[in-house]
């Protein structure tokens, strides 16, 4: 490997320690649902973001809920030195994607059939701090 190259990997390599992230696969909720959560949560304190997940009453708010924590569980194994309260952590970005879909058939009248799409998705959450230059 060239100098120029190794060192560019260096570089990305410390430029990963400072993100924290955590991902939720093939969860099943169907995606429309999963954003009207995220949109919720997004750009806002991560204190205030676990709040409004807490005493939210939808079902997704509960996936994301733990997401977040495990976020935040990941900023603190890379960041052992620094508290969260001094960082200011935020919820940087989050987004949701469509996964797999499971396709059922239901019974319809007339010897009919009508599919079923059983819907799930993918969430991305990254954390940023506010001292720090993420």
């Amino acid at each position: 490997m060239g100098s120029r190259k190794h060192n560019m990997a260096a570089q990305l390599k410390e430029a990963k320690k400072s993100r924290a992230f955590a991902k939720i696969t093939n969860c099943p909720t169907s995606p429309r649902k999963m954003r009207l959560v995220a949109d919720q949560i997004r750009g806002v304190e991560v204190e205030k973001a676990l709040q409004i997940l807490r005493f939210s009453p939808k079902e997704a708010s509960r996936n994301l809920e733990k997401l977040l924590l495990s976020a935040i569980a990941n900023w603190q194994a890379k960041n052992e030195e620094a508290s969260i309260e001094d960082a200011g952590l935020f919820v940087k970005s989050i987004f949701v994607d469509s996964a797999g879909m499971l396709k059922r058939l239901r019974p319809a009248p007339q010897g009919r059939a009508h599919r079923i799409r059983k819907r799930s998705n993918h969430v991305t959450l990254e954390l940023g701090a506010k001292n720090n230059s993420n």
